[in-house]
């Protein structure tokens, strides 16, 4: 149960990064920060972030999620201590009138500040990565069906459900990402969230260099053998740690990514290149009183 959902908080972190420069001036009126912790239970739980109208919740999120919320980067381009895989918190906040639901990140990176101390500084550096090419007509991504006269969202959710039955995360406005009984399914996604997906059931960061522009649905199918080396992939990219056994099942493996890619009428290439990296310069684990 811990493992798929923390795979399932892993995809969720990969894929609500927002491309607007941060704002660092925005802050909640009021924060109130907890521990939290997950439990064992076999039922599904859901953990995620939400605002609705002026409330904003972020439940069960790990320090490293915050993050790479808070700097609109993948978990891939932090550089810390190994605490913030694992310590995970319950925020309650108000935001500010007149504030967009999709401020959120640069309050959180506000609030992380405030109440944990956090300094980081910016760096680049080169690593191996696979990048998400066009592959062999035809493309099998199908457009997805855009109401353009819908009015701008006034909330935001983005949410993972996690079981051992599979996972499934809500990206918020109609877009969503399933992966269960050796399936992957997604409604309104771009071609880099489809590489954020990917690169989260990956042993290294997916890079989308496909070029394409639209908003997509897609499925395509998994073998049993491809699912579990799948579902080993993304629970050490998510910071599980597995017994020796279960990750020796990786060796020789290969790529397990690569033939969904090639379902999609798309590719993955190895290559190496330069990353923007965010490096924790400070941070303290026990937030400030509320």
């Amino acid at each position: 149960m811990k493992t798929a959902l923390a795979i399932g908080m892993g995809l969720l972190a990969s894929t609500t990064a927002l491309a607007q420069a941060p704002d660092p001036k925005l802050e909640f009126e009021v924060a109130s920060v907890k521990p939290f912790s997950i439990g064992q239970t076999d039922a599904p739980v859901t953990l995620g972030a939400r605002i609705d109208g002026a409330q904003a919740r972020l439940v069960g999120l790990t320090m490293r999620d915050l993050l790479a919320m808070a700097y609109r980067v993948k978990i891939y381009q932090l550089s810390g201590p190994e605490w913030i895989a694992s310590e995970r918190y319950d925020i309650n906040a108000k935001m500010p009138a007149g504030v967009a639901p999709d401020k959120l990140p640069e309050m959180a990176q506000s609030l992380l500040g405030d109440r944990f101390g956090l300094k980081v500084h910016r760096e680049k550096k080169e690593m191996p990565v696979y990048v998400l090419l066009m592959g062999k007509p035809p493309l099998r991504l199908k457009d997805s069906v855009i109401d353009k006269n819908a009015p701008p969202p006034t909330s935001f959710a983005s949410t993972g459900t996690g079981s051992a039955q599979g996972i499934a995360i809500n990206l918020g406005n109609g877009s969503s990402f399933s992966f269960a009984g050796g399936k992957f399914e997604a409604k309104k996604v771009t071609a880099p969230q489809i590489a954020g997906v990917l690169e989260r059931f990956s042993d290294r960061p997916v890079m989308d260099l496909t070029e394409l522009k639209g908003t997509y649905d897609f499925e395509f199918n998994v073998s049993p053998e491809e699912t579990q080396a799948l579902m080993i992939h993304a629970a050490v990219a998510a910071g599980v740690q597995l017994p020796p056994q279960a990750l020796r099942l990786l060796e020789g493996g290969g790529n397990p990514i690569e033939s969904g890619a090639e379902q999609l009428g798309l590719k993955i290439d190895s290559r190496k290149m330069p990353v923007d990296i965010i490096v924790i310069d400070q941070i303290q684990k026990t937030p400030t009183e509320n």
